[in-house]
């Protein structure tokens, strides 16, 4: 991973692992994480970044283009599993580990140790961590779907709020594993339709929002096994989720690029809009769309690979940024820094763009010749 200095790790609320419940009745136990049921928001340790330090090195910045390896710190991770294409990538809300979702349905996570050149034991180029298994050996595998080759299907992937337990799906049944042990605590929601993207509800990570190939979403509560509601309005796959406890909102986004913004309380729909075309590119769009709350819970970062926008509570768009110039590539991804300053985005050539959070305004450009060693001699 790529990692800038002005940026600083995620904080984190520790729990302790909740007892599985056993179901005979129903196959792989229901699970109840009563120990994560309901978040005190008094327990919440906010990210507070020195804002105006952070902004002074974000200004400072004076190299538009970065192409070279010698002009930032790149890690390649410790890996003796067998490699796999890494279709998912998350950072733990600790700071402390990265968890990846091959292909192959299988998981992988790192770890960083604390030592005297990484005191703080956080994510960092500077130290290689370690490829993490339990002493079992057990590998983190999803279920997958025996008529449809698991590069084909949907990955997705969720974290709860303590790094206890972890969500994911591969195209086969959604599995919730136990992050310590790597064990499955239970499976459910057996395709078809299967599960495209996941989301733990903020105050109770009981209540998990998945997205499906269907275009639904369905609100599940893990504790008592059970689908609680259906919520219905896109035209195609769901591809994002996002929650905002500040607005109540679950915001919904799909294939069909339309966005969602549902109740958490009576799971009504509050209001939906399509994200519009930049100019010159034919309307009505399609394709993945992906959404994420930045750190005020208010503003709404959209993904599209025609765009990156920023909408408000109420849906409207605020500022947009459409590939151009040195960065015409269509967008893969992108996502808020931790901190909530920046905007780093993906490309489908594989260059990285940074971008202000605030006015999406370009900053620099990391070139796929500085991270990957074997791109500059193909």
């Amino acid at each position: 991973p790529l990692t800038i200095n002005a940026l600083g790790p995620a904080s984190n609320v520790s729990a302790a692992i909740a007892p599985t419940l056993e179901r005979p009745d129903r196959g792989p136990p229901a699970v109840s994480i009563s120990s994560l049921g309901t978040i005190d928001g008094s327990r919440l340790v906010d990210v507070k970044p020195r804002v105006a330090e952070d902004v002074d090195k974000i200004k400072s910045w004076r190299i538009p283009d970065i192409s070279d390896p010698s002009q930032i710190k790149a890690l390649r991770l410790p890996d003796s599993i067998a490699a796999s294409k890494v279709v998912r990538l998350i950072y733990t809300n600790s700071g402390l580990s990265l968890l990846a979702l091959a292909s192959n349905a299988v998981h992988k996570l790192w770890k960083w140790q604390r030592t005297e050149r990484n005191p703080s034991g956080k994510a960092t180029a500077n130290v290689a961590p370690q490829l993490w298994q339990p002493p079992s050996g057990t590998l983190m595998t999803n279920d997958i779907n025996e008529s449809k080759p698991t590069e084909e299907s949907a990955a997705c992937i969720a974290l709860s709020k303590n790094d206890s337990y972890v969500m994911s799906a591969s195209g086969g049944k959604v599995s919730l594993f136990n992050m310590m042990t790597f064990k499955v605590m239970t499976m459910f929601m057996s395709p078809p339709p299967a599960a495209t993207f996941l989301a733990f509800h903020p105050q109770d990570n009981n209540i998990i929002a998945i997205g499906m190939e269907d275009s639904s979403v369905q609100i599940y509560n893990v504790r008592v096994d059970e689908v609680k509601t259906k919520l219905k309005g896109h035209q195609n796959r769901i591809t994002g989720l996002a929650f905002s406890p500040t607005l109540n909102a679950l915001v919904s986004s799909g294939a069909d690029a339309q966005l969602c913004m549902w109740s958490i309380d009576k799971w009504e729909k509050l209001k939906s809009r399509f994200i519009q075309a930049p100019a010159g590119r034919q309307s009505p769009l399609v394709g993945e769309t992906k959404v994420q709350f930045h750190n005020d819970q208010t503003h709404l970062l959209v993904v599209h690979e025609s765009q990156i926008s920023v909408y408000d509570s109420k849906l409207e768009c605020s500022r947009s940024w459409s590939p151009k110039d040195a960065l015409p590539a269509p967008i893969s991804s992108a996502i808020y820094s931790c901190d909530g300053l920046l905007v780093y985005a993906g490309f489908c050539d594989g260059a990285i763009g940074v971008f202000d959070a605030e006015t999406l305004r370009f900053r620099c450009r990391i070139g796929p010749s500085a991270y990957i060693p074997t791109y500059a001699v193909r």
